[in-house]
């Protein structure tokens, strides 16, 4: 069976990066279609949701990306919340960085950008911080947004105004290519059935499993556990980002908690002793009295990483094939910029030279020898 998709968008992934593209493309009247074997399994829902373009240390093209896609995202999360009419919990929070001692401070590559807290200052922002934190940086200008409860569902909503169309447990087992051109997609669907989509042009944003459906594409995943708990509301104004782990609260006094690294897990799922662990030790670094509060929920993810950790952006070998992964563990800060680089490149759009700088920059074509 072969389904028609003339004169539209097929976007391969239904991630935050898969659905920010989507509504980009849906909302300037564009025919959209979102293949997605497993949306839940995304990293737009497991992440915390931090603005870290400061807090997180981003250095050269990434900290200038970041930049540039946290002065997009107020308007473009606007926008989300105007069509789907529902409120995606974006903050300007302010995220502070503590440090054991002022070498390592100064020597945080965006120093520069941050307000010193002595240790008096640190406490008065972050109520009950361990008295290990003798120094910290205030970056002010970071924040969140809600990505987990809030921003993903606005998304998929406002996206379903605009008439984007949705094949969830869907998964793309060929990419059938003539000339240099795709025409179409093999799919394997939720009912074991195969079919054959076509399409006109293709936006590859399939996060830690690119690499499965294009295989040039030097992507691995890198597993997260998190986990949540139940503080007092207010209790914690700023965000807390430490070394090794990150407190992000929300209104109602949920606090995420995360996350490990493990660069070699491959797609093993689920939480581990060891994961769990790790992250109750890295609140009790942060928060001592944290480690009391009732915990919520556990979960796990896969983040897209890159060998030079930078994301995946513009133009494959494949004619109408478009690249958008690679975003490792900023695909919330960089969705506004990603959506709306992607739409401008497919639609043949006039770039500034900012623009064209990033997409030179975060080319497949570097990784090729």
């Amino acid at each position: 069976m072969t389904q028609e998709t003339k004169n539209s968008i097929l976007i391969i992934g239904g991630g935050l990066i898969g659905l920010s593209i989507a509504y980009e493309f849906a909302r300037n009247n564009f025919k959209v279609l979102v293949l997605s074997k497993n949306r839940n399994e995304s990293a737009g829902f497991v992440a915390a949701g931090m603005l870290a373009t400061h807090s997180e240390g981003l250095k050269e093209e990434l900290l200038k990306f970041g930049q540039e896609s946290q002065s997009l995202i107020p308007k473009w999360i606007k926008s989300i919340e105007e069509d789907s009419k529902m409120q995606c919990g974006l903050k300007k929070c302010g995220i502070v960085v503590p440090f054991k001692n002022k070498e390592d401070l100064e020597k945080f590559p965006t120093y520069e950008y941050g307000r010193y807290l002595n240790q008096k200052d640190l406490q008065t922002e972050i109520n009950g911080i361990n008295s290990i934190w003798k120094h910290g940086l205030l970056f002010k200008q970071d924040g969140q947004i809600d990505n987990r409860r809030r921003l993903m569902r606005a998304l998929e909503r406002a996206c379903s105004l605009h008439g984007v169309e949705f094949q969830e447990g869907s998964e793309v087992k060929d990419l059938t290519v003539e000339k240099n051109k795709i025409t179409g997609a093999t799919v394997l669907c939720a009912t074991g059935q195969l079919k054959k989509i076509n399409c006109e042009k293709a936006i590859l944003c399939s996060g830690a499993w690119s690499k499965k459906i294009y295989k040039k594409i030097p992507v691995f995943p890198v597993k997260g556990q998190m986990l949540s708990i139940q503080g007092p509301s207010n209790f914690l104004r700023r965000v807390i980002f430490g070394p090794k782990t990150y407190l992000v609260p929300r209104d109602d006094g949920l606090i995420i908690v995360g996350a490990t690294v493990e660069k070699d897990s491959k797609f093993n799922q689920g939480n581990t002793p060891n994961g769990i662990n790790q992250l109750q030790e890295g609140i009790r670094s942060l928060l001592p009295e944290a480690i009391n509060w009732p915990q919520m929920e556990h979960w796990w993810g896969f983040r897209p990483c890159t060998p030079d950790f930078k994301p995946i952006l513009g133009k494959s070998k494949i004619e109408n094939l478009f690249l958008a992964t690679g975003h490792y563990r900023n695909g919330v800060l960089f969705s506004a910029i990603t959506s709306d680089l992607i739409f401008k490149l497919v639609q043949n759009k006039s770039l500034k030279e900012i623009e064209i700088s990033f997409l030179e920059k975060f080319s497949l074509d570097r990784f090729e020898i």
